[in-house]
C-alpha cells in the first residue's frame, strides 16, 4: 500500500495553534511601538474624512481597574474601526491630575508638616504623585493593546492646559456668568471643602426624626382663626436634621394647602389637614378637635417664636412644601438648605450658618458651641425636651448625601463661594436645548437623564477650599471683603500660567505686587489693601474645559468632538460640566454624540468590593488569559448595561477565541503555495466559492455597520458564528476534499484558495479593532507572495463588500441548497447511529425532488455530491420516492434516499468509487486521484 498522504496538499503554516497570548502580546507591543503603528494607521486612513473621539480623563491615582480597562478598550475599538473604515481618527489620551484625592494622599504622607509648608511646595508634591501614577497607568493601558499618542498625552496639570482652564473662567466672568455670594452648598466636614453635585453620592443613613412645636403667640393669629388662643398655640414642624434648629429663621407653609387649628392635649396646633391623622397617631392624640381651617396663604407674615432662643421665626410661604411626610410646615434655615435659602432670600431672612470648616458650632452659639453637627443632634433633642417643645422623636433610615471621596455624610452649609449662574445668559435653557436638539445620546435614555439633572440643578459652585488645582484668579479687598476679577487681567494671568514652568504655581509663587495692577483701588470702598484669593476651581471645571485645552489647541484634533464616551455616572460629571462650560463660552455643545457604558460587576451581578473580596484586576486577567481575551470580553457584552465578568465567562470566551483562531489558521495553512499571480478573477471562481464570498461580504457589511453603530456585541457574535458555522461547519468542511486532493495548481483548487484569500482579507479587517494582537499575528504570517506594502494590519485599506455580493434570487437558491444539505445530514444520522456507516462519505444519496426544486439545484451549476460530502448523489423525480424515503418537514418537494456507497473507498481521498483501479499502478485510487498522481509524477 502506497503512502498517499504525502501526496495530499495538507495545510502548512508557521502560525501556531496555541496562542500563548500572555507571552506573545508584549512582543507585538514592542513591534507596534518600534514601527509607530498608531501613526501608520492614521496616515493610511482619511479617504472618508475624519472622526474625533475625545478621551475623558481618568484620575491619576492608583492602578487601572476593570472599569477603566473596559473604557479604554471601547475607545480603542472605535478609533481602530474608524481608521480602518477610512476615517482619520487620532486618539489623544488624557489624565485628570488635580483634586482632593491626590492632595489627600500627599497630606497623609506629610501629616502635620503640611500645615507649615507653602502652597507651591505642597503642589510640587502633588504633581510628583500624579506623574508617578500617570506613568503606571500609561503602561497598563498600553498593555491592553490600546494605540494612541502615549508620548504626548494631555494632562490637566500641564501649563498649557491650566492656562486654557483659567482663560475659560475669564470668559465666563466676561459674560457676567460668575458670581461670588454666600449661599448653602454641599460641604464635607471631613475634607473641609465645598462639593459639587457630581461629588456627592447617596447611601442609606440613619438620622433622628423629630416633631417640634414652635410657639405662635402672634395676636394676628386670631384674624385667621377666630377660635385661636395665641397664648397656647403652636405651629408644628418635622425635621431629620435637629442640628439645623439653632439656625432656624422661619417656618414655611404652602400657600394653597389647607391648614387646620387643632385642639389637643390642652394646646392648639397648626398643621396641614391632610397630614393630621398620621401626626395625631405619632403624637398619641387619642382625642382632638378641628377648630378651624384656612389656606396657608392666610398665615403668611405671622411671627412664631424659636423653641429655645429668644427670637422670632417668621411664617412664610413656598411652593417646595409637600404633603409626602411631616406636617406641611417646614422648618426653614436659609444657611442650610437650597430651598430654604431661595425662599429666605425672598423674605429677607438672615443666611445664618455659625460653624467652622469642620462643621463645629462657633463659640457664639449658645448651648452647642464646639460641637460638630452630628454631636449636636442628641444635645438639640435634649434641649427640645427640656423646654417642652418636643412632640415626638424616633430614628429614620433614608437616602442621604455622602462625600464621594471620604464616604462621610455631608451637610448643607452657607459659605461665601464662587458660582456659575444657571440663569444668567440663559445657560440652563441653552444647555437643555443642546441636550434635546443637538446631541445624539447613546443609549437614548441618556438624554432624559442629563436633561433632568440640568433642568433642576442649582447654580454651579466652582470654588474649593484646597491647594491642588487651578486657582480662582481674583483679588479680595481687605478693607471691605469684596472681590475684584477683571476679565482682561484674568487673561493676562492665564498667559503667565502658560509661560511658567509649572503653570499656575505662578499664582502662589509670585509676589503680590506682581499680581495686583498698579494703583488698583477697590470699586466698592476705594481701598487699596489686597490679598489673593486662595480657593481653587472645582476639578469638574478643570476637566470640563478639556475641549478648549485639547480639541481646540491641538491641530490634529478639532471642535466639537464627534464622540464623548464614558461611564453612565458622567451624565452628572464630565458630560455635564463640559456641556455647561462649552455652552457658557461657545454657545454650543462640545460633542455631537455621547455614548455611555455601564459598570463592571462580578458573575453574580454584584458590585466589585474589597470587603466582599470579588475585585478582579485587569493585570490578573492579562497574566492568566492575555489582553486579547479581555478585549474579546469587552466586545462580547452589551456594555451599555452593567457588565458581568468572571473566570467562567472568560473561560467560555477562551473557547470562542480558540475557534476563531483555528479557523484563521486553517485558511492560512491552505494559502501556503499560492501567489498573487495565481489568484483567479471573481467571475472565474467555482459557483460554491462565489457563494462563500457572498456570505463573507454580507458578514463584512454587518460587522462594519455594527462598528459604526457601536454595537460591538454584534461584531463578536457575527464573527464567532461566521467562523464556527458558515466557515468551519459548512464551507471549509466542503472544501477540504478540493483543497487536499485536487492537483496543487488546478483551477478548482486555485478557485478555493482565491476565495479563502478574499475571506481572510475581510476577516482581518473585521477582527483587527477587537482582536488586535491576533489580527497582527495573522497578518505577519500571510504568505510573502500575497502581502501588500502595509507594515501593519491597521494600515490595510478599507474593502467594500459590493463586489462579492449576489442578487437576492441567487442567494435564495444557495440557501435552499444548504437546507437540502442539512436534510441529507439528518437522513444519514440513523445509519450512523446503528453503526452501518461511520462517515457521510460511506453513503450514496438519492434526492427525490419536485421539478421546481430540481431547477433551483441544477441552476447553481455546482457539485451537489461535494456540497453534501457524500460519495455518490443523484437526482430523481419526487414521484419515484419510496415510502421509506426521509422527508424533511421544512423543505417542500424533497425526499431523501440513503444507502451504503457503491464501489470501494479510494485510499487517497476516501470517496467511494465503482471505477477504482483503472490504472494498474494505482489500484486503490479513484480516477480523479489517479490523474492527480500521474500529473505530479510527470
Amino acid at each position: 500500500m502506497s503512502d498517499y498522504k504525502k501526496t495530499l496538499n495538507l495545510p502548512q503554516t508557521a502560525f501556531p495553534m496555541k496562542a500563548n497570548l500572555a507571552q506573545r502580546e508584549p512582543e507585538t507591543l514592542k513591534k507596534w511601538e518600534a514601527m509607530n503603528a498608531c501613526g501608520i494607521m492614521v496616515e493610511a486612513s482619511g479617504s472618508k474624512g475624519s472622526y474625533i473621539l475625545h478621551d475623558g480623563p481618568p484620575y491619576a491615582n492608583g492602578h487601572i481597574h476593570m472599569g477603566t480597562a473596559l473604557n479604554k478598550i471601547l475607545k480603542d475599538i472605535i478609533v481602530k474601526s474608524r481608521n480602518m473604515a477610512g476615517y482619520t481618527s487620532r486618539y489623544v489620551p488624557g489624565w485628570d491630575c488635580h483634586g482632593l484625592p491626590i492632595e489627600h494622599k500627599v497630606e497623609q504622607e506629610l501629616k502635620e508638616k503640611k500645615k507649615t509648608l507653602p502652597a507651591h511646595v505642597v503642589r510640587k508634591l502633588c504633581r510628583e504623585y500624579a506623574s508617578k501614577w500617570i506613568d503606571v497607568q500609561r503602561k497598563e493601558f498600553k498593555r491592553l493593546g490600546v494605540l494612541g499618542n502615549w508620548e504626548d498625552p494631555y494632562m490637566s496639570m500641564k501649563p498649557a492646559y491650566e492656562a486654557a482652564t483659567a482663560d475659560e473662567l475669564a470668559n465666563f466672568v466676561a459674560t457676567g456668568g460668575v458670581v461670588r455670594s454666600k449661599k448653602p452648598i454641599y460641604w464635607c466636614c471631613s475634607c473641609h471643602t465645598a462639593l459639587a453635585e457630581a461629588e456627592v453620592e447617596y447611601y442609606d443613613h440613619t438620622s433622628p426624626s423629630v416633631y417640634v412645636r414652635f410657639p405662635l403667640s402672634d395676636e394676628g393669629l386670631k384674624k385667621v382663626f377666630a377660635a385661636a388662643d395665641p397664648s397656647r398655640a403652636y405651629v408644628v414642624i418635622w425635621t431629620t436634621t435637629p442640628w439645623t434648629l439653632p439656625d432656624n429663621m422661619g417656618v414655611c407653609l404652602h400657600p394653597e394647602f389647607t391648614y387646620v387649628l387643632v385642639e389637643a392635649a390642652g394646646s392648639q396646633y397648626i398643621l396641614a389637614e391632610e397630614l393630621l391623622e398620621s401626626c395625631a397617631a405619632a403624637f398619641g392624640w387619642s382625642d382632638y378637635t378641628i377648630l378651624d381651617r384656612a389656606p396657608g396663604a392666610k398665615l403668611e407674615g405671622l411671627k412664631a417664636r424659636h423653641p429655645f432662643y429668644d427670637r422670632d421665626s417668621l411664617v412664610i410661604l413656598g411652593q417646595h412644601v409637600t404633603l409626602e411626610a411631616g406636617t406641611g410646615c417646614v422648618h426653614t434655615a436659609p444657611g442650610h438648605g437650597r430651598e430654604d435659602y431661595d425662599v429666605g432670600l425672598k423674605y429677607g431672612l438672615e443666611v445664618y450658618s455659625p460653624m467652622d470648616d469642620a462643621g463645629r458650632f462657633l463659640p457664639s452659639v449658645e448651648f452647642f458651641a464646639g460641637l460638630n453637627v452630628f454631636e449636636a443632634n442628641p444635645k438639640v433633642i435634649e434641649k427640645l425636651e427640656e423646654v417642652g417643645a418636643l412632640l415626638q422623636k424616633s430614628k429614620i433610615k433614608h437616602s442621604y448625601p455622602h462625600c464621594w471621596r471620604c464616604k462621610e455624610p455631608v451637610i448643607f452649609r452657607a459659605t461665601t463661594q464662587w458660582f456659575i449662574s444657571m440663569e444668567k445668559n440663559d445657560l440652563r435653557g441653552r444647555a437643555l436645548k443642546a441636550i434635546d436638539d443637538e446631541v445624539r445620546w447613546i443609549p437614548a435614555w441618556g438624554r432624559e437623564r442629563i436633561h433632568n439633572m440640568v433642568e433642576f440643578r442649582p447654580d454651579w459652585c466652582i470654588s474649593r477650599q484646597r491647594q491642588w488645582g487651578v486657582p480662582i484668579m481674583a483679588l479680595l479687598c481687605e478693607d471691605c471683603g469684596e472681590a475684584w476679577n477683571d476679565p482682561a487681567w484674568m487673561h493676562e494671568m492665564a498667559a503667565r500660567f502658560a509661560n511658567h514652568p509649572t503653570g499656575c504655581d505662578y499664582w502662589y509663587e509670585a509676589e503680590l505686587k506682581d499680581i495686583v495692577p498698579e494703583g488698583l483701588a477697590c470699586p466698592h470702598c476705594g481701598g487699596n489693601h489686597w490679598k489673593r484669593e486662595t480657593d481653587i476651581l472645582d476639578v469638574w471645571f478643570d476637566s470640563g474645559t478639556s475641549f478648549a485645552a485639547v480639541l481646540e489647541k491641538r491641530p490634529e484634533l478639532g471642535f466639537p468632538a464627534d464622540l464623548y464616551l464614558e461611564g453612565s455616572d458622567q451624565h452628572r460629571g464630565w458630560f455635564h460640566s463640559s456641556l455647561l462650560v462649552s455652552e457658557g463660552t461657545r454657545n454650543c455643545a462640545p460633542y455631537r454624540s455621547v455614548l455611555t457604558h455601564g459598570y463592571v460587576v462580578d458573575g453574580d451581578g454584584r458590585k466589585m468590593s474589597k470587603s466582599i473580596g470579588n475585585v478582579i484586576a485587569p493585570q490578573e486577567l492579562i497574566e492568566k488569559f492575555g489582553a486579547e481575551i479581555v478585549r474579546l470580553w469587552v466586545s462580547s457584552v452589551e456594555y451599555r448595561e452593567d457588565i458581568r465578568i468572571s473566570d467562567e465567562i472568560l473561560g467560555r470566551l477562551v473557547d470562542a477565541y480558540r475557534r476563531i483562531r483555528n479557523t484563521c489558521r486553517f485558511i492560512l495553512g491552505n494559502l501556503n503555495d499560492i501567489s498573487a499571480q495565481d489568484l483567479l478573477p471573481l467571475d472565474k471562481l467555482e459557483p460554491l466559492d462565489r457563494f462563500a464570498l457572498d456570505v463573507a461580504g454580507r458578514v463584512h457589511e454587518r460587522v462594519q455597520q455594527a462598528y459604526m453603530d457601536f454595537d460591538f456585541h454584534k461584531v463578536y457574535h457575527t464573527l464567532h458564528n461566521y467562523c464556527v458555522t458558515d466557515l468551519s461547519s459548512v464551507y471549509l468542511d466542503i472544501l477540504k476534499d478540493r483543497l487536499y486532493a485536487s492537483a496543487p495548481a488546478s483551477e478548482e483548487r486555485r478557485s478555493a484558495q482565491t476565495a479563502l484569500w478574499h475571506i481572510l482579507c475581510l476577516l482581518l479587517r473585521d477582527m483587527a479593532p477587537v482582536l488586535s494582537f491576533t489580527a497582527e499575528e495573522i497578518f505577519s504570517h500571510l504568505p510573502e507572495s500575497l502581502r501588500g506594502p502595509e507594515p501593519t494590519v491597521f494600515a490595510l485599506p478599507a474593502l467594500e463588500a459590493a463586489p462579492y455580493l449576489f442578487d437576492e434570487g441567487t442567494r435564495d437558491d444557495w440557501n435552499v441548497l444548504l437546507a437540502v444539505r442539512g436534510a441529507v445530514t439528518k437522513a444519514i444520522e440513523p445509519m450512523r447511529r446503528e453503526g452501518i456507516i461511520g462517515h457521510s462519505l460511506d453513503t450514496r444519496i438519492t434526492l427525490f425532488v419536485a421539478d421546481e426544486l430540481r431547477q433551483r439545484l441544477e441552476g447553481l451549476h455546482t457539485d451537489l455530491r461535494a456540497v453534501c460530502i457524500v460519495s455518490q448523489l443523484q437526482l430523481e423525480a419526487l414521484d419515484r420516492a419510496p415510502q421509506a424515503a426521509y422527508q424533511d418537514e421544512e423543505i417542500a418537494g424533497l425526499a431523501i434516499g440513503v444507502e451504503k456507497a457503491r464501489g470501494e473507498k479510494c485510499e487517497r481521498c476516501w470517496i467511494y468509487s465503482t471505477d477504482l483501479g483503472t490504472d494498474p499502478e494505482h489500484p486503490a485510487l479513484c480516477p480523479r486521484c489517479t490523474a492527480v498522481i500521474k500529473g505530479m509524477e510527470s
